[in-house]
């Protein structure tokens, strides 16, 4: 509680004893004037420290999740694919968006988690909502909109459930835009970590790493695609941990290089260099570097058996988070993180079906395979 006044941590510390104290009771106790305990209240609520009416405490860990929320479409196909002409296929619908997916993997694993984002006003953002409600994340911050659908994204697999192509409306997203977070900024200030995907425009992106220079939260966010990850500021300062993959890299920072995971070292040293804490570039089958406050190291790739590659690097996120939440460090929480991006390309859902802390640690063994 560094980044608290004496009088604000003495309004807090009564606070704590008597959630219910109101704010004459506070300053009659502290020899203050009313209207500057309503200051300091209004201080601990923009810090982090309570939530709002009733003095809600926050959770003593607890993860926001901002992004993409989308209605996935997965086709994958029967036999080779031929161009220009219909194409039998086995088609599979969810709930995807890949911040989304990091908030269902994270509350799975047991991490109290928040998600932020925007939906249409229409059956799909309705039952977006409910999904989300019903494994019992926060969505209170939710944004819904009559102005566009609910975002869809649609792929089309192989017959090795390998991606072919890709086509997404995500339109809905350019509406999420800094003000929300201001409006709901005490709600991500409590948090430990902040996880942001780039499917938010670049200015709400801008203005939430500027903002996270001032709060006690962490901040991690992912870059999604090549084309988006150029949303992201050329100075990447603010960033706690950022994660690509080798093309998402090479595209923020004008490399060419791709072929073996010395490239991915170099890449997570340069992000960091860039203004990153920490970062993780991913080269699928071919390992993850991760650059930490002690150095750079590479792991090679747990042994997959592929199903369906959807979600695996969602997964691979949440996974870290995850145990970082619990006191891991960067290079021990993204091998399990990478654990859990194997384990999910082994099934046939973008959040594996079965995905619990005991399960995850039933599989910690593949781990030294």
């Amino acid at each position: 509680m560094d980044d608290l006044a004496p009088q604000e941590a003495a309004v807090l510390a009564i606070i704590r004893d008597n959630p219910f104290a109101g704010q004459q009771e506070i300053a009659s106790q502290l020899g203050l004037a009313r209207s500057t305990v309503a200051a300091h209240i209004v201080q601990l609520m923009q810090k982090g420290y309570i939530l709002g009416r009733g003095y809600l405490m926050p959770a003593e860990t607890r993860a926001v999740c901002i992004g993409g929320a989308v209605l996935d479409r997965k086709y994958r196909a029967k036999a080779d694919l031929v161009f220009e002409t219909s194409n039998p296929v086995d088609g599979i619908r969810s709930m995807g968006g890949v911040a989304r997916n990091v908030a269902e993997n994270l509350a799975l694993l047991g991490t109290t988690t928040s998600f932020v984002s925007i939906v249409g006003d229409d059956e799909g953002g309705h039952a977006l909502l409910k999904y989300m409600r019903d494994r019992g994340i926060d969505i209170s911050q939710m944004v819904t909109t009559t102005e566009r659908p609910t975002a869809e994204y649609a792929a089309i697999l192989d017959t090795k459930g390998d991606l072919v192509l890709g086509i997404a409306d995500m339109g809905i997203f350019d509406l999420l835009l800094p003000t929300h977070f201001e409006r709901i900024w005490p709600h991500l200030a409590a948090a430990s970590w902040v996880f942001c995907d780039t499917n938010v425009p670049a200015e709400t992106l801008a203005a939430l790493i500027a903002k996270r220079q001032g709060a006690r939260f962490k901040l991690a966010i992912d870059a999604v695609s090549t084309p988006k990850a150029a949303r992201l500021p050329k100075d990447l300062s603010g960033i706690d941990l950022l994660f690509m993959n080798i093309d998402e890299a090479n595209a923020v920072l004008h490399r060419k290089a791709h072929e073996t995971i010395d490239d991915a070292k170099e890449a997570a040293l340069a992000l960091q260099a860039a203004g990153a804490r920490e970062a993780v570039v991913t080269m699928g089958p071919r390992g993850i570097a991760v650059a930490g406050i002690e150095g750079v190291r590479t792991f090679n790739a747990v042994r997959a058996t592929p199903v369906d590659i959807t979600g695996a690097g969602d997964a691979m996120i949440a996974g870290t988070l995850h145990r970082i939440l619990n006191g891991e460090d960067i290079y021990t929480a993204a091998r399990t993180g990478a654990l859990l991006g194997t384990l999910t390309i082994e099934s046939t859902a973008s959040v594996h079906t079965e995905l619990s802390e005991r399960f995850l640690e039933a599989n910690m063994h593949r781990l030294a395979g």
